[in-house]
């Protein structure tokens, strides 16, 4: 299984309506359909499809035709997210009607198409399953320690700073927390 390193977007034109799609990571799909409504008020369809493991590692599938007819937006692009082995990611695609029918045959095509461009242009990586482990430091060892985890490949940090300590909170796989821990 791969899943995304960083988001990604791409834009289709197919009979002049324009669907512009979006991949990011399954932690930022949460409002992103809401806002991206927000930014294309006149765009007809905000489309997503989405693919992450829950906590009893099962693949959990979900999609949205958002008003288009059942069943040709959402899961013509779940079905990409499928073939393309992706986990933990969402994709969202907005369309602009450009005035010609495409029918729901030839709209399942281009929404399966739109992903595909952006799954093709996308940084993809092998996927870890991640795991949060927390830790304490005194002030003096911010700098090493933070050295060593990018050292390690651990970027998702966040620190609160105590009176005398940090306490650290990081997500990366339990290998590369192991591999870190035995430095």
């Amino acid at each position: 299984m791969k899943t995304l390193f960083t988001p990604s977007s791409s834009q289709t034109v197919v009979n002049r309506s324009k669907f512009l799609t979006t991949l990011v990571p399954y932690s930022d799909f949460e409002g992103l359909q809401e806002k991206l409504k927000k930014e294309h008020p006149k765009a007809n369809h905000v489309v997503y499809a989405v693919r992450y493991l829950n906590e009893y590692d099962q693949i959990v599938e979900n999609s949205s035709d958002d008003g288009e007819p059942k069943g040709c937006a959402g899961v013509p692009a779940l079905n990409v997210l499928r073939g393309a082995e992706l986990i933990d990611v969402a994709v969202l695609i907005v369309r602009y009607f450009g005035g010609i029918k495409l029918g729901t045959g030839g709209m399942a095509r281009v929404y399966a198409q739109a992903v595909k461009d952006v799954v093709a242009q996308s940084e993809l990586i092998v996927y870890e399953k991640c795991v949060t482990h927390t830790f304490v430091t005194d002030y003096s060892s911010i700098d090493k320690t933070l050295y060593a985890l990018k050292q390690y490949g651990i970027t998702k940090i966040e620190r609160k700073y105590g009176v005398n300590e940090v306490v650290w909170s990081i997500v990366a796989s339990q290998e590369r927390i192991e591999r870190w821990k035995e430095e």
